[in-house]
């Protein structure tokens, strides 16, 4: 059975990246790891480790993107919650055969071979939730 193995990240949707580093880095006093371009996902992201865990600042870089709409419907803010698990598909077929409204079906994979899927906010109580499984080295 598959499980659940640690809270990985909160992605925190920003319309402003610099603003945002203003409080997350500078007033908190959290370190930035690495601030990256993502172009699969047309978006800016700031890493901030915390705890074994940590704050994803993400910005679109596209006005056509989806996270581009996302902000400009709900506003910047929480964007999702990321869960690390031992074995995606199984999580996926397990999450689709309780019912369980799934954005992707099967999981994608990251340049780094993370796998990741997104679980619609319908079945979890208006969270977007991101599932990670990490490429075994």
């Amino acid at each position: 059975m598959p499980a659940i193995k640690s809270i990985h990240h909160v992605a925190v949707l920003v319309d402003d990246m610099q603003k945002s580093l203003s409080f997350w880095r500078d007033a908190l006093g959290l370190q930035m790891t690495d601030l990256r371009d993502n172009p699969a996902e047309q978006a800016q992201i700031a890493f901030l480790p915390v705890a074994g865990s940590e704050i994803e600042l993400v910005r679109p870089t596209s006005e056509d993107s989806g996270l581009a709409k996302y902000l400009a419907k709900r506003g910047p803010g929480m964007h999702h919650l990321c869960l690390e698990t031992d074995d995606i598909e199984a999580m996926l077929a397990q999450l689709k055969a309780q019912g369980v409204r799934l954005i992707n079906e099967t999981p994608r994979t990251g340049e780094d071979g993370r796998k990741y899927a997104f679980i619609h906010p319908e079945s979890t109580g208006g969270v977007l939730v991101e599932l990670y499984q990490f490429a075994v080295v």
